[in-house]
């Protein structure tokens, strides 16, 4: 035994590990992904803010915009509309519809206001891209404030496309 020299794992160099292995990410054992943050907080976001937006996040942020266009728009004749965005719709157990509501508006009343209210599940689940999810809440927004000021949807917004589909 006087020629065999034995070394410790703390004593192993990282460059001597085999070829390919050094930087190399671990493999994925079980199909669930990466573990962890997939982005670090860099020097430009602040703390505590998430660098992706969940999808409820960019749902809210696509109405919002197009809430703001449309009040921006008709804000005379709207007077007082509250918007509200609800993950899905309580449906009676009586519902005898093949459908799912898309929204719901109900009208006020002496001093309370008129509440639109969008159901974000059902949008989604209609629209396959983030594109046709802007197209989707367009067209249920203006549908919805078309009803409610007795005006055709394409003097509501012409961006209104009759072809989109909303069963709202």
């Amino acid at each position: 035994m006087a020629g065999i020299t034995t070394a410790r794992l703390a004593d192993v160099d990282s460059q001597h590990l085999p070829t390919g292995r050094r930087g190399e990410r671990r493999r994925d054992r079980r199909g669930r992904g990466l573990r962890g943050p997939t982005l670090l907080p860099g020097p430009y976001s602040p703390a505590g803010v998430p660098a992706v937006r969940s999808p409820k996040a960019a749902f809210d942020a696509i109405v919002l915009a197009i809430v703001t266009d449309l009040e921006a728009r008709w804000h005379a004749e709207l007077g007082l509309v509250e918007f509200a965005v609800e993950e899905t719709p309580m449906v009676p157990d009586d519902w005898e519809a093949d459908t799912v509501p898309l929204a719901s508006l109900v009208r006020g009343s002496g001093g309370s206001a008129t509440r639109l209210v969008l159901f974000r599940r059902p949008i989604e689940l209609r629209s396959a891209t983030r594109g046709d999810l802007s197209a989707m809440v367009l067209t249920v927004l203006v549908e919805q404030l078309s009803e409610l000021l007795g005006r055709p949807p394409e003097d509501i917004d012409p961006r209104y496309d009759p072809e989109a589909d909303s069963d709202g």
